[in-house]
């Protein structure tokens, strides 16, 4: 990773690869802390500088870790520390959790004490809790900037017009303005490309996928006819919960991954890697999160970005894995904007 990119309209700069650490101190399917400490010396060696964590990972467990690998490495400088609040880890305490100004301040404040440091690079609000009035979110996270504890913030796992409200009003009120989302993103969840996505780009935010690899699903250790062929491995161990994200194990992604083995054979390349690059090369994609458990992992996902998939190619896995067109988004294809351009093309002015 030689290269860095803008996160947004803005003046921070982040590798194209984002290290997340949801497996640091998760001992279920994670890393044990001495690989942790390993993946973690590995990605800045190669270049990376941005690392994503947040309160609920490990109940903490991740950021004590992160702040002691930067601590001990001295990256502080270096690093751009993305850590996220809203998750609850006090049953029984509403105001422990969720988006309004008192949790916000108490996770901060414990964020920072155990990431060892005095400010947060970019602090993501974890999910919409549908109850704090964005005006709220977005005044005590502007305030927080201001105050020199966090540098930037963003969003992740909102709806798309949470976002574009939130933006508007920031604007509006000459506020502190979000400058990214982080959003689940793969060949297996596309949903994101119908809103998500072109509101990121009409308001000027990075996005930051999340799971390109659909939890390991897309990396080759599954077999529709047998188990994985890893042990402790995350989909295994978590498929018979109640969150979604974790029920990858459906008809329509066995032919997507079918396709994707297909592709990856041809160019003679890693499962993983291919899944990587495509998240990579999508339209307004910033900093991909990818998670390893292992320094072999890394050294595989770092391999992303040494070749470029052929159009073809590309085109193969676009229509393997597209979104079903429902209402309204029938209105916005080709042959039904035919209609309302009386046939001529016509193309939107980009600055």
């Amino acid at each position: 990773m030689t290269s860095y990119v803008t996160l947004g309209r803005s003046g921070l700069k982040v590798s194209p690869l984002c290290l997340g650490t949801m497996t640091f101190g998760n001992y279920r399917w994670g890393s044990e802390d001495a690989e942790a400490r390993r993946v973690f010396e590995r990605f800045f060696q190669a270049g990376g500088n941005f690392v994503d964590t947040a309160d609920g990972y490990a109940n903490g467990k991740s950021e004590e870790l992160v702040g002691t690998f930067v601590k001990d490495m001295k990256l502080r400088d270096r690093a751009v520390l993305a850590t996220k609040f809203t998750f609850n880890l006090t049953e029984g305490n509403p105001n422990s959790g969720g988006n309004g100004r008192k949790n916000i301040y108490r996770a901060l404040e414990a964020s920072l004490t155990r990431l060892r440091t005095d400010y947060i690079d970019l602090y993501w609000m974890h999910a919409w809790d549908m109850v704090t009035p964005v005006e709220e979110v977005v005044s005590t996270l502007s305030d927080l900037v201001r105050e020199g504890k966090v540098r930037y913030y963003g969003f992740s796992d909102v709806p798309a017009w949470y976002v574009s409200r939130a933006v508007t009003l920031a604007e509006y009120s000459g506020r502190e303005r979000p400058i990214a989302l982080q959003l689940e993103y793969s060949l297996v969840e596309r949903t994101i490309e119908r809103e998500h996505v072109p509101a990121a780009g009409e308001l000027g935010m990075g996005v930051c996928p999340w799971s390109p690899l659909a939890s390991g699903f897309l990396a080759d250790k599954y077999r529709r006819d047998q188990g994985p062929a890893e042990q402790n491995s995350r989909l295994e161990v978590l498929k018979g919960g109640q969150n979604p994200v974790f029920h990858k194990f459906t008809d329509r992604n066995w032919k997507i991954l079918d396709r994707l083995r297909s592709v990856a054979q041809r160019l003679e390349r890693k499962t993983s890697q291919v899944a990587l690059n495509w998240v990579i090369g999508q339209p307004g994609v910033t900093s991909t999160i990818l998670g390893a458990r292992s320094r072999d992992q890394l050294e595989d996902n770092l391999g992303a970005l040494d070749f470029e998939i052929p159009a073809e190619l590309r085109r193969e896995l676009d229509e393997a894995s597209k979104l079903d067109l429902v209402h309204p988004y029938m209105f916005f294809e080709p042959f039904t904007q035919a209609r309302i351009t009386g046939g001529v093309p016509v193309r939107k002015w980009r600055s």
